[in-house]
C-alpha cells in the first residue's frame, strides 16, 4: 500500500504544510497527535491522506481539538490497515451519493435542455460509499455537496480531489511543494 499524507495548518500568518509519516500510528488518536505535532498553535489543522490512487481521508482539528474525519469510501477500511485506522470506526454514511449527484446525471442545469449523454458530463462511481463528516470543510469554502461530488466523480484521483480542495482553501502551493519534494 502506498500513501501520501499531507498536513496543512493555518495560523494567522497563513497556511503551512508538512508531510506526515503514519506508519507508526496505532489508532486514530495517535494520528490526531501526529497532526497536532505539526503545529501546536494552529487555528485549523487538516490532514489529507491519499491511498493507492483510490481512497481519500480528510481529518480536521480546530485549535487542536474536536477531531472530525471524512473518508471517500468505506471500502478503504476493508482494504488496508491504514484505512481501518483512519475510517474503520466511522459508522455513519456521509450522505447518499445519489442525492448529491442526481442533478448531474439527469442533465439538470444544462442550458440547452438536452438530456442526452454528453462527453463533458462527469460520470459517477456507483460503488462509492463515503463516510464521516462531509461538512468538515464547509466553512473553508468546500460544502458537503461539493466534497461528495468530487469524491464520486469517476476518474478523479484522490490527489486531484486534494488539489482542488487546497486550491479553494488557499494552500495549493504548499501541498504541491510537498509532492515535488
Amino acid at each position: 500500500m502506498s500513501y501520501f499524507a499531507a498536513a496543512v495548518v493555518r495560523r494567522p500568518s497563513g497556511w503551512t504544510a508538512a508531510e506526515v509519516d503514519l506508519s507508526g500510528a496505532g489508532d486514530i488518536d495517535e494520528v490526531a497527535d501526529l497532526l497536532r505535532d505539526v503545529d501546536q498553535d494552529a487555528e485549523i489543522s487538516l490532514l489529507f491522506v491519499e491511498s493507492d490512487d483510490a481512497y481519500l481521508a480528510v481529518m480536521r482539528l480546530d485549535e487542536g481539538e474536536d477531531l472530525r474525519v471524512f473518508g471517500s469510501d468505506s471500502a478503504f477500511a476493508e482494504e488496508s490497515r491504514l484505512g481501518a485506522l483512519l475510517v474503520g470506526d466511522i459508522k455513519a454514511p456521509a450522505l447518499e451519493i445519489d442525492d448529491v449527484v442526481e442533478p448531474v446525471e439527469r442533465g439538470a442545469g444544462r442550458a440547452d435542455g438536452d438530456d442526452d449523454e454528453d462527453e463533458d458530463e462527469p460520470t459517477v462511481d456507483p460503488d462509492a460509499d463515503p463516510v464521516g463528516d462531509a461538512d468538515l470543510l464547509a466553512d473553508l469554502g468546500i460544502s458537503a455537496h461539493r466534497l461528495l461530488t468530487l469524491c464520486a466523480h469517476e476518474g478523479m484521483l484522490p490527489a486531484d480531489v486534494t488539489a482542488e480542495i487546497c486550491q479553494v482553501i488557499g494552500c495549493a502551493t504548499e501541498v504541491e511543494e510537498l509532492r515535488e519534494a
